[in-house]
């Protein structure tokens, strides 16, 4: 899967919200100042040619929805910054994230907690 850049992913995450959308629909959902109509245009076809999105034609119109889902594409990108940056090991991830200091102790336990959820779940598949 490609990697979508800032603005691909702006709009992205406005249709994974909306669900479905003309391009004046997600033009609205821009926070101040607006891109152009034509820059949002221009985006969503790039989505289209990359298999991200599909779209509904109305005459000239297009209605876009999204062929990607949020979690896809969440589970695609996590993954490659893993292999990326952290030799793909989950323990390096939490390490980082733990002396970074941008881990507080409340997430810090309720990851300690799914952890030992998991190890129960598969100590009782086995």
């Amino acid at each position: 899967m490609n990697t979508l850049t800032k603005a691909e992913e702006q709009v992205m995450q406005i249709l994974w919200d909306k669900k479905e959308g003309f391009v004046k629909d997600l033009l609205l959902q821009f926070p101040e100042p607006k891109p152009a109509y034509n820059t949002v245009s221009t985006i969503i076809r790039i989505l289209d040619k990359k298999g991200f999105v599909g779209h509904r034609s109305f005459g000239k119109s297009h209605q876009y929805y999204p062929l990607v889902s949020r979690e896809q594409y969440r589970t695609e990108r996590f993954s490659g910054l893993m292999k990326d940056y952290f030799n793909n090991s989950m323990q390096q991830v939490l390490s980082h994230f733990g002396s970074s200091g941008s881990l507080s102790m409340k997430e810090a336990d309720e990851i300690i907690k799914i952890m030992e959820d998991l190890k129960q779940n598969q100590g009782s598949n086995e």
